[in-house]
């Protein structure tokens, strides 16, 4: 990553506060946006834990098909954008400027996986996904559809880890 954290910040903010602006934005940009939104989603219950760190690890590797190393950059730049900005705006206008209403979906998917990453749905995590899906114009069926997909991937590795951690024990 050739670009500072300031420069990445203050581009983000900028482009947010100038409405005329049809730059496009930097991969970096997305990748910050996207990420800092994971963290938030991660965080605002309180207790960003070892689970919610790695999703968020694992799903910018797969996401944007990046490098451990850069991925590890990548959040830790994310953790101190969501700490400075103290706002969602910044970060869901790149989203919602950049993706497609697939991509949005799939944004806000991700976010599911974070929040449902400890096995646990905090109300403000739930609160926060709904915020950020009206915020990048993802309908509310699509927000639970995209709630739904997680959570059945979840049983699905549940009933796979149940299934296979049996033990079968015989008499000689």
């Amino acid at each position: 990553y050739s670009t500072t954290m300031f420069e990445l910040l203050k581009a983000l903010f900028e482009s947010a506060e100038t409405l005329d602006n049809q730059e496009m934005v930097s991969s970096d940009e997305l990748q910050l946006a996207a990420a800092a939104l994971l963290v938030e989603a991660a965080s605002v219950d309180g207790d960003f834990d070892t689970l919610e760190r790695q999703s968020i690890h694992t799903i910018m590797e797969t996401h944007f098909n990046l490098s451990v190393g850069e991925t590890k950059t990548l959040v830790e730049q994310a953790e101190l954008a969501v700490e400075k900005s103290g706002q969602l705006f910044g970060f869901t206008r790149v989203v919602k400027d950049r993706y497609d209403d697939g991509d949005r979906i799939k944004m806000i998917e991700m976010l599911w996986e974070v929040a449902y990453a400890d096995g646990f749905l905090d109300p403000t995590e739930d609160m926060l996904i709904r915020r950020v899906a009206g915020l990048i114009h993802v309908e509310d069926k699509h927000r639970m559809q995209a709630k739904n997909n997680i959570l059945g991937k979840q049983i699905k590795l549940e009933n796979f880890t149940f299934f296979h951690s049996k033990t079968v024990y015989s008499e000689p």
